[in-house]
């Protein structure tokens, strides 16, 4: 198995710390408002990759934080007039929703960033005692940049270049900084926020320091994997680096990950733009099982645009999926036989090579868009292959292939039950008894009504079936 790493430039053949074991560190979102499908995309894209380890056999320990203080998170309390922890509640149960919307798993973890305060402070005095921080006059704790050689190696950017960067971007009340590279770790209350007892001052951690402490603390001072969006190379990550191996004196991740920026319709996405979309927004005109689709339709490292002609797409490609599982189970219900005949084994062996070269996809370094492709050629084989003289033996196979390996993809091939509300069940069966009495016309004039109404029904040897449009 080969991964990008960010840090080299290159692919390199994944090798755990641990045989067998996954450890996985996946910044989360700020929690001030519902996600957004920015957000989204790194949730199903290391979702997925987690499922991928699970399927080779890996133990996986995934953890992924909420920042549950923030700017944004005050800010937001403030104009609702409460308190800043009210704020992030809410809404990390409401991405919560979101993330079980989408079939992203539960991390093994879900830290947060207020419960881990001590952690914080401990890690701060010891870059402090190290040389690798300093205490500013009004007790603002920065991280010293020159302490750490290597400080830029992830973004491959050199200390020039930051200092000179960093210096248009200086802002008031940094005037106490040995260099304008320096960042905060620890910073000073303001009227109004919440804070926290220190020894330096009453106030709260500065963004970076809060990875690098529960990174630690639930995977221990060295990690496999460490991913994100590609907006968090700099100056995230490379701050994460330069606190944890300044701490710890050891390399902090193996490999990093990051995926791609999303656009929409060819734009960023903007507020000011009119083209910010929250997941559960999108949830409203689709079912979010099709916005999964669609971020794995291409390679995570690849910048993806949304639109809407890109989901009817996506919508679309997933129905032929779901169609042949529904086909697959109904023949599943009518078939016999335990054991594939000789032209289903050479059927099996072709499922097989494909079922590789799905595998292949996912090994080159988790290449999602190659490994649909190879699920959509067994659809075609199955469509082809799989009928009413199959052996259920065979009908099973295909049927279980195909869902295994969607479930590596986050992707359910069960479709959720719905319940028709009494108006559609009332014209359904008026439409059956229409077609027994040979009055095809209103049969056909109920059939148009349901479809004006989002109901498609499909007429089958095995009696009426229906589904959204």
């Amino acid at each position: 198995m080969k991964i990008f790493n960010t840090l080299s430039r290159t692919k390199e053949e994944f090798v755990p710390l641990t045989p067998g074991e996954v450890k996985m560190y996946v910044c989360g979102p700020t929690v001030y408002n519902f996600i957004h499908i920015g957000n989204a995309r790194p949730m199903i894209v290391f979702d997925t990759v987690r499922r991928y380890f699970e399927y080779k056999g890996y133990h996986v320990n995934y953890v992924s934080n909420f920042t549950d203080v923030d700017d944004k998170i005050i800010k937001k309390a403030i104009e609702e007039g409460v308190d800043a922890d009210t704020i992030s509640r809410r809404y990390i149960e409401e991405c919560k929703k979101d993330m079980a919307a989408m079939n992203v798993k539960p991390a093994t973890v879900h830290p947060q960033a207020t419960q881990e305060i001590c952690g914080m402070l401990d890690m701060i005095r010891t870059l402090i005692d190290k040389g690798h921080a300093y205490v500013a006059k009004d007790g603002t704790v920065y991280f010293r940049t020159a302490s750490f050689r290597e400080y830029g190696k992830l973004s491959h950017k050199n200390m020039d270049e930051l200092q000179s960067g960093f210096r248009e971007l200086k802002v008031t009340g940094e005037e106490d900084k040995e260099s304008p590279s320096d960042f905060v770790l620890w910073k000073p209350k303001k009227e109004g926020e919440p804070f926290w007892e220190s020894p330096w001052c009453e106030g709260r951690p500065g963004w970076h320091i809060e990875c690098s402490v529960m990174s630690k603390k639930y995977l221990g001072e060295q990690i496999d994997i460490h991913a994100g969006g590609e907006d968090l190379i700099f100056p995230h990550h490379e701050n994460e680096i330069a606190q944890s191996e300044s701490a710890n004196d050891k390399t902090f991740a193996r490999y990093w990950m990051h995926n791609g920026f999303l656009n929409i319709d060819n734009k960023k996405m903007s507020k000011s733009l009119g083209n910010f979309f929250t997941v559960r927004e999108i949830g409203e005109k689709y079912d979010l099982q099709v916005l999964r689709f669609f971020m794995l339709s291409a390679h995570y490292r690849s910048p993806l645009n949304f639109s809407a002609e890109l989901m009817e797409s996506s919508k679309n490609g997933l129905e032929r999926i779901l169609t042949a599982v529904d086909r697959l189970r109904d023949l599943e219900n009518t078939a016999s036989g335990d054991t594939l005949t000789e032209k289903e084994l050479e059927q099996q062996s072709a499922a097989r090579e494909l079922v590789a070269k799905y595998e292949a996809a996912m090994d080159d370094d988790f290449n999602t868009a190659d490994a649909i492709s190879a699920v959509f050629e067994l659809v075609k084989l199955s469509n082809s292959t799989a009928g009413a003289e199959s052996s259920r033996a065979y009908v099973e196979y295909l049927k279980s292939t195909i869902g295994q390996l969607c479930d590596v993809l986050g992707i359910i091939t069960e479709r959720r039950e719905e319940n028709l509300d009494a108006e559609v069940e009332k014209l359904i069966a008026e439409r059956q008894q229409a077609r027994r009495d040979k009055n095809f016309a209103l049969a056909d004039e109920i059939r148009q009504r349901l479809l004006d109404m989002g109901i498609v029904l499909e007429d089958t040897r095995e009696g009426v079936k229906w589904k959204r449009a």
